[in-house]
């Protein structure tokens, strides 16, 4: 049996669970490395994955001994045979962060179980610590993500639109080797960039508007997160105090940021400085990242939690001045037990662009 669902099986013994549905795809493909649509059962005796009849042969086709996974498909059962998957079984687990109210009651229904008990986002949290080929994968997606960045800056010119950009993005990322975006990009100009969470407009790229970009790819499933804001023409000066104090708090956190340090001590230490200059920091300093985009931990002021080596999140302060500007600058970091590797290396300070 492969090593995660080893440790699936362990943890559900201290949970006093006797099997577990899991349905959330991310966390199946974090499991069993299977991509397609299917519900994984982990009974007292098997690993069952069922799926559609599309699905068996490349399901099968990727798995192998070790994993020890029964493929098979939902048709070819009858309501008694699903009854009897968790027969004997006390206490069965779900996602319950992934399951709606209707799909539960549909377990209960189908499977007759009687007990469907909470997993305590137990498979999520896990999640949180990479092993090496994860990280492999990241630093991969990591290194697509800013080879994008350093052809975004001969490409942009003045009178292409906030779509334009994030066009560009998507098609750089398939003909280099991603699957694609990682999420929808973030492509803010001029006073848009005001809005932590922009969606890219018609707006036309101007001289002295600052542009800030949030992207990154998927490589083999796991993602990266960078962001940058870039200046075209000129940096203008009212921006330049701004800028300054978001990347001195940005590089500062990198220092922080090591197996052991308090998510709560390293968030307050950012939001106290950015206060002290009469600003806030309107969102979480930081966020884990794998094969979702935003995964645990999360790195905010009421997580008094502790950072462990091999976990991968986001370092990304940033202030924003509503309907004038906004600057963010975000990497993707490893965190190691002396410190933090940035997986994302692109050039931080004043960045501009000629847009000509």
């Amino acid at each position: 049996m492969n090593a995660k669902l080893k440790w699936l099986r362990e943890k559900m013994k201290m949970l006093d669970m006797q099997g577990m549905i899991v349905t959330n795809p991310v966390n199946i493909r974090y499991l069993t490395g299977i991509v397609a649509e299917g519900t994984l059962l982990i009974t007292r005796k098997e690993n069952i994955f069922l799926t559609d009849a599309r699905y068996v042969e490349e399901v099968n086709s990727i798995l192998t001994i070790e994993d020890e996974i029964l493929v098979q498909e939902f048709h070819n059962y009858t309501q008694e045979e699903f009854e009897s998957f968790f027969l004997f079984c006390e206490n069965v687990g779900f996602e319950e962060d992934y399951v709606t109210y209707s799909q539960y009651k549909q377990y209960m229904h189908q499977y007759k179980i009687n007990n469907l008990q909470e997993t305590e986002k137990a498979i999520e949290k896990q999640r949180m610590i990479k092993d090496e080929k994860e990280i492999e994968k990241i630093t991969k997606a990591c290194e697509i993500t800013d080879q994008c960045f350093s052809y975004l800056l001969k490409f942009i010119k003045v009178g292409q639109s906030e779509k334009e950009i994030a066009f560009e993005i998507q098609k750089f990322f398939q003909m280099h080797g991603a699957e694609g975006n990682a999420f929808e990009p973030i492509v803010a100009s001029g006073k848009n960039s005001s809005k932590p969470h922009a969606i890219p407009t018609n707006k036309k790229i101007d001289i002295g508007d600052p542009i800030t970009i949030d992207f990154g790819c998927k490589y083999e499933g796991y993602c990266a997160d960078m962001t940058r804001t870039i200046f075209v023409g000129y940096v203008p000066e009212a921006i330049k105090e701004i800028y300054d104090l978001v990347l001195k708090n940005q590089l500062q956190t990198a220092k922080e940021l090591k197996e052991g340090a308090n998510i709560k001590i390293v968030s307050r230490m950012v939001e106290n400085d950015f206060k002290l200059h009469g600003y806030d920091l309107v969102h979480s300093l930081g966020h884990g990242v794998g094969l979702d985009i935003h995964e645990y931990p999360y790195l905010h002021g009421k997580n008094d939690s502790f950072l462990k080596e091999k976990m991968v999140l986001t370092n990304e302060p940033g202030i924003y001045l509503p309907g004038k500007f906004g600057v963010r600058i975000e990497d993707t970091v490893l965190i190691t037990k002396s410190g933090c590797i940035n997986l994302t290396k692109s050039d931080k300070n004043y960045i501009i662009v000629e847009g000509k």
